[in-house]
């Protein structure tokens, strides 16, 4: 409330804001020549200026703008060129996968060969070994029958035989025997 009536309190004198609410013919073209004046002085000094800052904005906006699209045309390209290599990666990965495999597939296929061939030689050479101790037996085998047909004979006989008797003897006893049973082939 004092503040108002303070307010209240201080004489407005009427010609003291009159000027400002009812201008004058002079004041209206002192303004309109002070106006143009600062326009002509801006013209002259601040505009150029600012337009060529402005101008200068652009150019750097203008070579942003290229670089970052000559930029993008660059990792586009660069895009492709990754994924033209990776395919090729790819297609050189499935192609050594390929060969690896048809590799390990000879290899296997030789190693089984090579293991039927080692087998078919070790049967054979069992065979041989088996055959070749068949006849030793046998040959063994004749030569007892031989010495216990002798010995026989002699204690049947009571007597000692010649050579030639001796081997006719073996001969006929040996002639009687079966030896094919034992060798499993006839002889």
């Amino acid at each position: 409330m004092a503040l108002v009536g303070q307010i209240a309190a201080i004489p407005v004198a009427a010609s003291e804001g009159s000027f400002l609410v009812s201008p004058g013919l002079g004041l209206m073209i002192w303004t309109l020549i002070v106006f143009l004046f600062t326009m002509w002085v801006l013209s002259k000094v601040a505009f150029p200026r600012i337009q060529e800052a402005l101008d200068k904005r652009a150019k750097t906006i203008a070579d942003s703008i290229d670089t970052a699209e000559r930029q993008r045309k660059e990792s586009d390209e660069l895009l492709e060129e990754y994924r033209g290599r990776l395919a090729e990666a790819r297609e050189q990965a499935d192609e050594i996968m390929a060969r690896a495999r048809k590799a390990a597939e000879t290899a296997e296929n030789e190693a089984t060969a090579a293991g039927r061939e080692k087998r078919d030689e070790l049967v054979a050479q069992a065979q041989r070994d088996i055959e070749a101790e068949t006849r030793r037996s046998l040959d063994s085998i004749r030569r007892e029958v031989a010495d216990l047909t002798v010995l026989a004979t002699e204690k049947v006989t009571r007597k000692t035989l010649s050579e030639e008797d001796q081997k006719r003897l073996v001969e006929e006893a040996l002639g009687e025997v079966d030896f094919s049973a034992l060798s499993g082939s006839e002889n």
